[in-house]
């Protein structure tokens, strides 16, 4: 029997949800009860989503934290490693937040899209009392959130989200320093919880197109007739906003760090990943894409083995940078979408997060929805908002996971230069 991929699956759940749209009365009497049942449908997507959040960060930070500082030997190269990865997360998060405060996609003619189609003043008024009233001072409950005074109630409130993931950041660090018989123990039940909530995305993601199909079907029929325009436009400069953002820093953030850094010809790298770019864009999974990522790192960069061996895996679980951008860029775009004026705190707290929830990124196609729903729910914006990413996320995912290996490459190559690697990209690429 045809099994269709699980994209095609989503496509095809947007396409039913569009022609419900457009065909069904909402106030009718067919229109009603549909908009209940979805409603139910849609929720329970939305929980199951939720239910995850916690034990999948939790887990997938305290692994990786662990596998970098449990690597003997390598020291050096491991805090070169996490350096640059950090720095590269960074500045991918930085260009998506310039360019969607430039475009403001959420944003048509002047007004939010959220109030184009339709909110109620009475929930714009309540997400501005959330978020309006931050400022600068807010940037101390921000610091004190860090070290929550109780992380079991901290990983219950939403809120307090950034605390769980600094928790896990210092559990996985000191994992590694205490005795072998304690520490073998540890990671085997972290590193087990996260194969199975792996495996609970899978089962999530299964009925992701029913999911799909409910909260964007029940978006579409509270929007009028008249406004569908208005949302197209919205999304497609929204997806423009964020191809822009990974175009920049595969175009001219990378190749620059290779070039005074690395002391390499960019070109000549591109060339070399072409194989394992192509892979990461049809399967829109760096994990899947990793054997052809070292090959071509290996043979075609002429990385030596002791250092893709190393930076590569790591980079397959740590090293987001095109799922950040996405992140960041998406949680703008929502709050645009639903008229909040972002504050600085608000925007210091977005780039925070999706620096650090990108590092427990899985792998995986559509996982950074998982860590979407963080930033939203940490900021105080409603997790429904997602239902204005399903349209274009299959697309932008393919792009940002390309950016996501290539940009693990070429911290292969730079850290390899820096070691004093002299053949990295010397000879040309055939």
């Amino acid at each position: 029997m045809l099994r269709l991929e699980l994209h095609w699956q989503i496509v095809i759940a947007l396409g039913l949800a569009v022609l419900v749209g457009w065909l069904v009365d909402p106030s009718g009497a067919v229109g009603k009860p549909m908009l209940a049942v979805l409603d139910v449908i849609g929720q329970l997507f939305m929980n199951a989503l939720k239910m995850i959040i916690v034990p999948l960060i939790v887990s997938s930070l305290i692994v990786g934290v662990a596998a970098a500082g449990g690597t003997q030997g390598l020291g050096r190269l491991a805090g070169k490693t996490v350096f640059y990865y950090m720095v590269t997360s960074l500045l991918a998060i930085l260009v998506g937040l310039i360019l969607v405060n430039l475009l403001t996609p959420g944003i048509v003619h002047g007004v939010s899209v959220k109030e184009l189609v339709g909110a109620t003043a009475s929930q714009v008024q309540e997400l501005h009392s959330k978020l309006g009233g931050r400022d600068a001072s807010s940037l101390i409950d921000v610091l004190l959130s860090l070290f929550p005074p109780n992380i079991i109630a901290a990983a219950t409130n939403n809120g307090q989200m950034l605390g769980v993931i600094v928790f896990s950041l210092l559990y996985g660090f000191f994992l590694t320093r205490i005795s072998e018989a304690y520490a073998e123990a540890q990671y085997n039940f972290w590193h087990g919880m996260q194969e199975i909530m792996m495996k609970i995305i899978e089962l999530i993601m299964r009925v992701a197109p029913l999911g799909v199909f409910a909260l964007v079907t029940k978006v579409l029929l509270s929007i009028p007739a008249n406004q569908w325009d208005i949302i197209l436009q919205s999304l497609g400069l929204f997806a423009v906003s964020v191809l822009a953002g990974l175009a920049v820093h595969m175009l001219v953030t990378l190749p620059l760090l290779m070039s005074l850094i690395g002391r390499v010809n960019p070109w000549r790298h591109y060339q070399a990943m072409a194989p394992a770019l192509l892979t990461a864009f049809s399967t829109a999974s760096s994990s899947a894409t990793l054997p052809i990522t070292m090959e071509c790192v290996q043979k075609n960069a002429g990385v030596s083995e002791r250092t893709a061996s190393f930076v590569l895996p790591l980079g397959a679980t740590v090293n987001m940078d095109g799922t950040a951008l996405y992140e960041c860029a998406a949680a703008m775009f929502i709050a645009q979408a639903y008229g909040i004026d972002i504050s600085f705190t608000t925007q210091f707290i977005i780039v925070l997060i999706a620096l650090l929830t990108s590092i427990g990124v899985a792998g995986i196609p559509a996982a950074s929805l998982v860590a979407i729903s963080i930033i939203l729910t940490s900021i105080g914006l409603p997790l429904e908002g997602i239902a204005l990413l399903f349209a274009t996320d299959r697309l932008l995912d393919m792009c940002r996971t390309a950016v996501n290996i290539f940009s693990d490459s070429c911290g292969a190559v730079i850290i390899a230069r820096t070691e004093g690697e002299d053949q990295v990209l010397q000879a040309a690429v055939v």
